[in-house]
């Protein structure tokens, strides 16, 4: 599991420290919870072919025994990170919950079943309209659209500007989302629409209070990520210790909340490595 030296990074605000050692001092009343891609798995040109880092599953598969909960909170569908993350049947998971599509999907170890409500009309609606949206904010060689079940995203990463083809999308697409009774949620290179009402933040407050955590980590990179965030802060402030980790520096407005950022997937593979051993030491 990469090097099995890896120390325990020290968080840098006072906050984050008091977060880390209650989950030290009580593993057995915290949850970790994980953003999927950019945190477990690098951000790659083609969504399909995200994969965990070598290094997460068998991480997770030493801490996850040692602890309350670990949860993987995604803006995927559940199954989709199931497959991707290589989280079925692996030993230690049995109690790993997935929350995909901001907490619309929970697919849990246990069961191995997807638990989700129906639809969104106004999904269906967008995808219809999307292509000639698109053509008309002249998207150019290189935007695409991916099918994401109860939502659907438009990344500019291929483009041959990636980041004038994003700016000029944000004003049509916040449009037509709104137009059918959907959000945007950007993210880095991608606009998605989706439906309101469920984030990153409602998820993981909510589970943390279904299982009564008393610790809880939360790990992400993206805009996405600011909602469980402010989960956490609030959490805080209500008397549950918690430690903000930001994986990457591509978004300021996470890394400069968070009080642990490390550089990608490999680090946060690192730091829930060195968690184990740490715990699994006493």
């Amino acid at each position: 599991m990469g090097n099995p030296a890896h120390p325990l990074p020290t968080p840098s605000t006072q906050a984050g420290r008091e977060g880390l050692a209650a989950l030290l001092a009580r593993p057995a009343g915290a949850v970790i919870a994980l953003d999927f891609d950019g945190t477990l798995a690098d951000i790659v040109p083609d969504p399909e072919r995200s994969r965990s880092h070598p290094d997460v599953v068998p991480a997770l598969t030493a801490l996850a025994p040692l602890v309350s909960a670990v949860a993987v909170i995604t803006g995927r569908p559940a199954d989709t990170a199931v497959r991707y993350g290589g989280f079925a049947g692996a030993p230690g998971l049995d109690h790993l919950v997935v929350l995909g599509h901001y907490g619309a999907e929970r697919w849990d170890a246990s069961t191995g079943a997807v638990k989700a409500p129906a639809p969104d009309p106004g999904v269906e609606a967008v995808r219809a309209e999307l292509p000639a949206v698109l053509e008309a904010a002249g998207a150019g060689n290189g935007t695409w659209i991916e099918e994401k079940g109860r939502a659907v995203a438009v990344h500019t990463r291929r483009a041959d500007d990636p980041q004038a083809a994003f700016e000029a999308l944000r004003t049509p697409l916040a449009g037509l989302a709104a137009r059918h009774g959907l959000i945007v949620e950007p993210g880095r290179l991608v606009l998605e629409l989706r439906p309101a009402g469920m984030d990153k933040g409602v998820a993981l407050e909510a589970y943390v209070k279904e299982v009564g955590a008393r610790s809880v980590l939360y790990a992400g990179d993206d805009l996405g990520d600011l909602a469980a965030y402010a989960a956490v802060e609030k959490l805080r402030a209500e008397g549950v210790p918690g430690l903000l980790v930001c994986s990457g520096t591509e978004v300021p407005e996470l890394s400069t909340r968070a009080d642990l950022t490390l550089p990608g997937p490999a680090a946060v593979a690192g730091l829930l490595g060195a968690l184990a051993r740490q715990l699994a030491d006493g």
